[in-house]
């Protein structure tokens, strides 16, 4: 059997870090960092991510600065506060929860966030840059898919890795840190033909479809890493991830669950961001 990739344990472990990193930075230079979150609406799955990452952002001794608006919110509205946001010097970080209402335009709305507050990592600057190769602010998800290959012992260079999923959330940016990390990348997504011969070739499969059980265990690889980025609900009301879990780690050397695996990371790695941003006030 597979060993479990607990992203939970990891996750807490690096949060414990930044908590300490926090508190030195506040003794040393008065410095706090501060993260804003911005909510446009009442969805109920974005106000409790909004909420956890407040929470978080406290327990890691970190100023929170949180942002309700009404679903009426116009984008002039959106940008103004923004603006503000970017000018207010005890604010490092600025999330945007996503998504945003469709009336309003989201590219627009992240692309009007300094750069050097992106703590999200998805301005097209800092985008660019991970392309181009430069020092830059990783997207939260991606960062924290490479740490969880780093816990399990799995260093990417030379390795075969297939990415299915092509977002710019996640998709695409792991794919450029698994290049940078010198792994031969392939990306697939829902319309590749003959998925199942591509995966069954990787050494380290990363799941971000966002259908339940998209990938069949007979596909994985003996002694793969599986990172599965799928979180989905099925009829019967249980969450699964991406990957057929039970069947897919019988033959990997290791594998996330769903839930507990990437999920924390992602939150954890949001303040990681905001602490980095903060330090170089």
């Amino acid at each position: 059997m597979a060993q479990i990739i607990d992203g939970k344990a990891i996750a807490k472990k690096i949060r414990e870090e930044i908590r300490l990193e926090v508190a030195s930075l506040k003794k040393s230079k008065g410095i706090v960092p501060g993260l804003a979150t911005v909510l446009v609406g009442s969805n109920e799955a974005s106000q409790v991510y909004v909420k956890n990452k407040n929470k978080a952002c406290e327990e890691a001794g970190m100023a929170s600065f949180h942002h309700p608006l009404p679903e009426t919110t116009t984008l002039k509205d959106l940008l103004a506060l923004i603006k503000k946001l970017n000018d207010d010097p005890k604010v490092h970080g600025i999330l945007v929860q996503l998504p945003l209402p469709k009336r309003i335009n989201a590219q627009a709305v992240l692309e009007a966030i300094d750069p050097q507050k992106d703590v999200d990592g998805f301005h097209p600057f800092n985008m660019g840059r991970l392309l181009s190769g430069g020092e830059t602010v990783k997207p939260c998800t991606p960062f924290g898919i490479m740490k969880l290959l780093e816990a399990a012992g799995c260093k990417p260079e030379g390795k075969s890795a297939v990415v299915i999923g092509r977002s710019t959330i996640v998709g695409k940016p792991v794919a450029l840190l698994l290049l940078a990390a010198h792994a031969t990348v392939t990306i697939c997504h829902s319309r590749t033909k003959n998925l199942d011969q591509i995966v069954s070739g990787a050494d380290i499969v990363v799941a971000a479809i966002g259908s339940p059980e998209f990938l069949k265990g007979a596909w994985i690889k003996k002694e793969a890493v599986v990172i599965d980025v799928g979180i989905n609900r099925t009829k019967e009301g249980k969450l699964v991830g991406d990957v057929e879990f039970d069947e897919a780690a019988k033959r990997a050397a290791a594998i996330t669950p769903v839930p507990g695996g990437v999920g924390p990371m992602t939150i954890a790695m949001l303040l990681w961001n905001t602490l980095e941003a903060a330090k170089k006030c």
